[in-house]
């Protein structure tokens, strides 16, 4: 699915209920979209839903899918396309978040997927990166998060890679002098060229370490995708461990089909364990959609982040 079919669509991350999930188990559940949950044990792991994935469960309203999501088990909440909302509506967001003692994790503060942004030369461009960028510390500020996602636009064709390079180095540098004095954190993503962002600059994990040596701030660091990297390159784990002193931010997603964990072909009870073990507490964005429609298909969400938690 193309990363911005997959945004409009709302298909993100998600919960659901424990007796709704053990009626699942036998064929049997069919879950009304408004019953009320019970609420359930933390999960361990700061496993972080966007909105539009429980909206079967937890409802339309993104206040009452955070206190839905809340009662499931989960602290820690993100918002790719935050900044499409009205102030208003983030600040209802803001409130219920940190009324319920969650963490709001990652949105987006710039992000092209048909223009040369950070690795050509266009100053009018670069120019609208940075003022976007200013724009988001206050989002982040009324959010009461430290952590924004960028995303480094297309690859410059007629420019070579080392040049392209330098570029966006320059002006990841320039968002690093925006962002620190705030103690915000910018996330670069890498995303795979195979199946949903061909053209795309930044797109390997080596790449994005690079990059993150290369500009040497502590506010660049990199948001590893598992469902990109596994398309791209493979190698999940010696990956991770390689870049893992400049990873800030884990989302996941199974393949194929960009669906929940146990779906697809990634081992995530071993890829869970692993980043755990090597020490990472951060956030893991639930960033795909659902295998199965409706309620169950939620339900079924739910219990596979279930099975695949730290215990």
């Amino acid at each position: 699915m193309e990363r911005r079919s997959f945004i409009k669509s709302g298909l993100f991350s998600g919960a659901a209920l424990a007796t709704g999930v053990s009626a699942l188990a036998t064929g049997t559940s069919r879950l009304p979209a408004n019953q009320k949950a019970g609420k359930e044990k933390p999960f361990t792991l700061k496993f972080s839903p966007d909105f539009g994935i429980f909206s079967e469960l937890g409802g339309k309203d993104p206040v009452d899918q955070v206190k839905w999501g809340y009662d499931q088990g989960f602290r820690a909440w993100e918002n790719t396309m935050l900044k499409r909302r009205t102030k208003e509506e983030q600040e209802r967001i803001s409130k219920i978040i940190q009324q319920l003692g969650m963490e709001f994790g990652q949105f987006v503060g710039t992000m092209s997927f048909s223009e040369v942004t950070f690795a050509g030369n266009n100053q009018a461009l670069r120019e609208n990166v940075l003022q976007e960028v200013r724009e988001s510390v206050e989002v982040a500020r009324r959010m009461n998060t430290k952590l924004i996602h960028n995303v480094l636009g297309l690859a410059d064709r007629g420019l070579s890679y080392d040049f392209q390079m330098l570029n966006a180095a320059e002006l990841l540098k320039r968002i690093a002098d925006i962002y620190e004095p705030h103690g915000i954190t910018m996330l670069m993503e890498t995303m795979n060229h195979k199946i949903n962002h061909p053209g795309m600059f930044l797109h390997t994990i080596p790449q994005a370490y690079a990059l993150a040596k290369m500009v040497n701030r502590p506010s660049v660091k990199i948001l590893y995708d598992f469902y990109h990297v596994q398309i791209e390159e493979g190698n999940l784990l010696p990956a991770f461990d390689a870049a893992y002193d400049e990873i800030a931010y884990v989302q996941v997603g199974d393949t194929p089909g960009r669906k929940e964990p146990t779906t697809g072909e990634i081992n995530y009870p071993l890829v869970l364990r692993h980043i755990h073990d090597k020490g990472y507490r951060g956030f893991i964005g639930l960033e795909h959609g659902i295998k199965n429609p409706g309620s169950a298909g939620e339900l079924a969400a739910l219990n596979a982040y279930r099975s695949i938690d730290i215990q």
